[in-house]
């Protein structure tokens, strides 16, 4: 199954409450989420430094120990990607641990795409070469990434939205070629740290939008040093609502979505098969 995190905002923000310390919890959904599965496959942890990925990937489930709780305290962040896993395809290893990275792109997926040896063998055949050398694991995850990063370079690289719903629906293609009848799961977040994009397709995912900064919650404070100059915005993005008290709201299933130059959810319908 997994659970994953997403943060975009206009200013470095904190997300040590949302990973840890909240109610629902990412560290708490690693041990129990809201199907009762635990995910403790590993996890990870990425943001950016200098426009290039910080990432933090450990193979033991976050709630054990202190690593995820400290390495969530440190993240103050405008993009930040967190995820929890529960091993469907591939060992749990660092190799097939999310988030995955390419030069300035972090990837991270929910789900499972069924018949997946069949639908290697379509992706690798459509992955370029340089991109191929780079898949380490075994994981579906990580193969969707390049492929999704071959469409990418081979493109025009001014659409990243289009770029990811024409490589989600052909994989779903894929599968119902070889599984049908199976359901495919199909949450991703993809960005470049300027740019975020994702999907939801027969997995639970929720958004949030914030266009305030307002007293935490949890901690009672605010997780932003504001510049009053500009107005303060950003988006989560979570498997899970992390806190009862905010106002999450589900991503339609079946869609692909970005953050928009305004800090919102813009939603475009995935192609299906009948």
């Amino acid at each position: 199954m997994c659970r994953l995190f997403a943060l975009k905002a206009n200013e470095p923000t904190r997300v040590e409450c949302g990973l840890v310390r909240s109610q629902n919890a990412l560290m708490r959904q690693s041990a129990r989420d809201a199907e009762g599965l635990m995910n403790g496959h590993g996890w990870g942890v990425a943001d950016f430094k200098d426009g290039l990925p910080l990432i933090e990937r450990q193979t033991w489930a976050a709630f054990h120990g202190e690593h995820f709780t400290k390495t969530a305290a440190r993240v103050y962040a405008k993009t930040v990607i967190a995820h929890v896993r529960r091993a469907t395809v591939g060992e749990p290893s660092i190799k097939n641990t999310h988030p995955f990275a390419l030069g300035r792109f972090i990837f991270a997926h929910n789900g499972t795409v069924p018949g997946f040896e069949q639908v290697r063998e379509r992706l690798l055949e459509r992955t370029d070469p340089l991109h191929r050398t780079e898949i380490k694991g075994q994981t579906d995850s990580e193969h969707v990434f390049h492929y999704l990063m071959t469409l990418w370079s081979h493109g025009p690289q001014t659409d990243m939205l289009g770029t990811v719903k024409q490589g989600l629906e052909q994989v779903i293609a894929w599968c119902a070629e070889v599984a049908p009848g199976r359901p495919v799961g199909l949450n991703i977040v993809l960005t470049d740290g300027e740019r975020m994009v994702g999907s939801r397709l027969n997995r639970s995912l929720w958004f949030l939008e914030r266009r305030e900064v307002t007293p935490c919650p949890i901690c009672d404070e605010t997780h932003v040093h504001h510049h009053h100059a500009s107005r303060y915005r950003a988006v989560e993005v979570a498997s899970e609502p992390l806190h009862p008290n905010d106002d999450w709201k589900g991503v339609p299933d079946g869609t692909v979505f970005e953050v928009d130059p305004d800090y919102a959810l813009h939603f475009v319908p995935l192609r299906l098969p009948a």
